[in-house]
């Protein structure tokens, strides 16, 4: 694995915000796993308990059940905390689309909550998941930092704000944040459930079930699908991160572009499947085309993501075979 030596002082405490969520909680499990605090917080309106269930039993592992929003508890959740992964977000462009209020309270206000507790109780490094979602209608591929277009959604838009907060916390308090701008993340605990689940879970979940999955578009639209393990690399790494790259963004990705026609027939091939989707129509404020260059988190944070989208679903689908 990519962050197999990475270490950290075994007495290193860390928070994990979302932790009961896909990333969050593999994050969690990742730094368990060497021996370190973990402290989870999580109102479980979109993580999910069973995703912590393992740890409970865990005495380096606390759960806070809260809600972002609340100011008192993140200071709480901060105290005695050496690094923060910021991971609690309301996550999808449609339904951001018909819930605005609800994301600014959530994603922004939340943020800006946990920047500041974090800066109260002297974190040493703030990191958190922005998204490639900022990148708007700018049509130049790959998609490249500093160079973003018109913002297409609420959503895109809470995270472009988080990323001007942390530049902000890094420059006027020097409380060092490093933005991951995460590439369409896929993997291990990621739900295929509810109307607005991630495009790779629910498309396993359809051909399982021997269900025709709907694709909305033509299909020609195109990711750059990255693998759970490649944002555990970056999440570490940017803890590590040089002054330097504080209060920047990075682009967090494999680096690839697969449109959804080839990863339908993909999933399709790997489960054994034959079974014709059903097109829909395109949804408002998707990015037609997303593929990310890495060069500046290779630079700065040593990212060096090892598993490419063929590795990433193939164990994706066994361990979705062995749970649904």
């Amino acid at each position: 694995m990519g962050y197999e030596n990475i270490t950290f002082p075994q007495e290193t405490k860390f928070l994990i915000t979302g932790g009961a969520g896909f990333i969050g909680s593999n994050l969690c499990e990742a730094l368990l796993k060497r021996g370190h605090f973990v402290r989870c917080l999580d109102d479980l309106s979109t993580g999910k308990a069973e995703n912590i269930q393992p740890f409970l039993e865990n005495s380096n592992f606390e759960f806070i059940k809260g809600d972002i929003r609340d100011l008192d508890t993140c200071m709480n959740a901060c105290k005695n905390i050496d690094y923060v992964s910021h991971q609690a977000a309301w996550g999808s462009v449609p339904r951001s689309i018909e819930m605005p209020l609800v994301y600014e309270e959530i994603n922004i206000k939340g943020t800006l909550n946990m920047l500041e507790a974090a800066r109260q109780n002297n974190v040493k490094k703030f990191v958190y998941a922005s998204s490639s979602s900022v990148y708007g209608d700018e049509p130049t591929l790959p998609k490249k930092e500093g160079r973003e277009g018109n913002l297409l959604s609420p959503y895109a838009l809470t995270k472009r704000t988080n990323e001007e907060y942390a530049r902000l916390y890094t420059e006027l308090y020097g409380l060092e944040t490093i933005g991951f701008r995460y590439f369409n993340v896929f993997g291990r605990r990621q739900d295929p459930d509810g109307a607005y689940a991630a495009v790779i879970p629910k498309f396993v979940s359809s051909l399982l079930y021997n269900i025709a999955p709907k694709i909305n578009g033509d299909g020609t639209q195109s990711r750059d699908f990255t693998y759970i393990e490649n944002v555990i690399e970056a999440n570490l790494k940017g803890m590590q991160a040089p002054r330097e790259a504080a209060g920047e963004a990075f682009n967090i990705a494999y680096g690839g572009q697969v449109n959804l026609n080839e990863l339908y027939q993909k999933l399709s091939e790997l489960l054994g499947k034959k079974i014709e989707p059903v097109y829909g129509p395109e949804r408002a404020g998707d990015i037609k085309h997303s593929n990310a260059d890495i060069d500046k988190a290779r630079k700065f944070l040593k990212y060096a993501p090892e598993y490419s989208f063929e590795r990433g679903i193939e164990l994706t689908i066994a361990w979705y075979r062995e749970m649904l």
